[in-house]
């Protein structure tokens, strides 16, 4: 074979056209997305493991966020949230890269490094596939993870390379706003979140905590008094005159359980300011720490210019 034939063969080989590689987008379950957007976006899920007692399930496959609260109820123990191993999380991402025909990579989402040791795991065993898994620690949790898998799942559509879909993600990162209100601060006693002093407080003071997630941890936000009703919409103005710059396309309304009538005022005013509004139920790792009558709103925030 001639040089010259040669030389068009293997650059003809290392120019493979980047718009037609197939990017996968995967995820843990922390995302709380639901089957429909799961759907939608073609999104491969690694579950969670949840421990009730000494037993271990699959969040979102052999155990439900129903199971958690009928738990609570029957022991008065708390379910708690497990990681998966590097070599559980080697065989998801060999299986995920060898469906629909095959892709060329994977961009994966974690739950936030500064909450569990899932990131870590994740991150070990994608050194097992050289230039092919792009683990992002989303720094988040619930649907603040969720916004950053759509976002990315878009990007793969429009043809990006997974290590550029990696790089705007990861940009992108801090302009995510994840905060929730909570009814009760019971579940996060139990958990040894709060001191029984804080728990004492807020029931007689009738407190109800904000939670916010800043450089991947959570912490405790403003504090709103009176009925929940009244808070989460309090809570809600709140979020929205601190975050002016908030990106419009758009939002998540997560909650846990909460009364159809509180969900809906939400909605409502989320409607007349976001282009698109995402209702989910959030899963077994906001429900094992928040418990029933949780709410939050997630969005982006737009880059300062």
């Amino acid at each position: 074979m001639k040089i010259w034939h040669y030389l068009i063969i293997r650059n003809s080989f290392l120019k493979k056209d980047l718009s037609k590689m197939k990017i996968k987008i995967t995820s843990d379950t922390s995302c709380d997305m639901t089957p429909e957007l799961i759907q939608k976006y073609n999104i491969g899920l690694l579950p969670i493991p949840v421990m009730l007692g000494e037993k271990e399930y699959r969040d979102g496959v052999d155990v439900t966020v129903a199971d958690l609260y009928d738990y609570i109820d029957k022991t008065g123990q708390l379910p708690k949230t497990a990681s998966y191993s590097p070599v559980e999380a080697e065989e998801f991402f060999r299986t995920q890269l060898a469906t629909d025909g095959g892709y060329d990579a994977i961009v994966h989402f974690s739950l936030s490094s500064g909450i569990s040791s899932i990131c870590q795991n994740a991150m070990i065993a994608s050194g097992e596939f050289e230039n092919k898994v792009f683990v992002v620690d989303s720094l988040s949790l619930s649907t603040g993870v969720a916004l950053q898998v759509i976002r990315a799942s878009e990007m793969a559509k429009q043809g990006l390379t997974a290590s550029k879909i990696f790089e705007e993600i990861m940009a992108a990162r801090p302009l995510v706003q994840v905060s929730f209100v909570l009814d009760k601060l019971k579940m996060l006693y139990k958990g040894g979140r709060c001191s029984a002093l804080a728990l004492f407080g807020a029931n007689l003071l009738n407190i109800k905590p904000s939670i916010i997630m800043k450089d991947g941890k959570l912490g405790v936000g403003k504090k709103f008094r009176g009925r929940y009703a009244e808070c989460v919409m309090g809570y809600v103005e709140d979020i929205l005159a601190n975050n002016p710059n908030f990106d419009k396309k758009r939002v998540f309304l997560t909650h846990t359980d909460t009364d159809p009538s509180i969900v809906e005022a939400v909605r409502k005013r989320l409607t007349s300011v976001f282009d698109e509004v995402l209702e989910t139920t959030a899963g077994c790792t906001i429900a094992c720490h928040c418990g029933k009558n949780t709410l939050g709103i997630l969005f982006y925030n737009k880059p300062e210019k």
